[in-house]
């Protein structure tokens, strides 16, 4: 019965923090992502995933990085992408864009409104879709 319970506890425990570093991550980019899709790939150790990406108005996704390709299409708004190396790209409804895997990057509302894209990513299967960076 103490078995029971220590492993209990223990996966309540793993739940609230892997559910607090979720919302932690979502604080820190100001970022809502709402997925779409998400599928295995005939690329073994892939998978791709959809999602629309929205960043409020004056607000940031904060830099970051995915484990591969990221292309998208911007549904409306206007946006400023940084990709590092790059000069920033301003983007504004009906423009796509691309992102190479592992490129820091950040993406920024430009104007009164929030701006939100259709993204598709191409990444590892089993990491996190965004790993933040400082």
């Amino acid at each position: 019965m103490k078995t029971r319970t220590a492993i209990t506890a223990a996966v309540l425990l793993g739940a609230t923090l892997i559910g607090g570093l979720g919302v932690g991550l979502a604080q820190q980019t100001g970022i809502k992502r709402t997925l779409l899709l998400k599928q295995d790939l005939s690329v073994e150790g892939r998978e791709v995933v959809m999602a629309t990406a929205e960043i409020p108005a004056g607000g940031a996704s904060g830099k970051h990085y995915h484990h591969g390709e990221e292309v998208g299409y911007v549904l409306e708004g206007n946006g400023v992408l940084e990709i590092e190396g790059q000069p920033p790209l301003t983007l504004k409804p009906g423009q796509s864009y691309s992102i190479p895997a592992g490129k820091v990057h950040d993406a920024k509302a430009a104007g009164e409104g929030s701006t939100k894209v259709l993204a598709v990513y191409i990444v590892e299967k089993g990491k996190p879709l965004a790993e933040p960076v400082k």
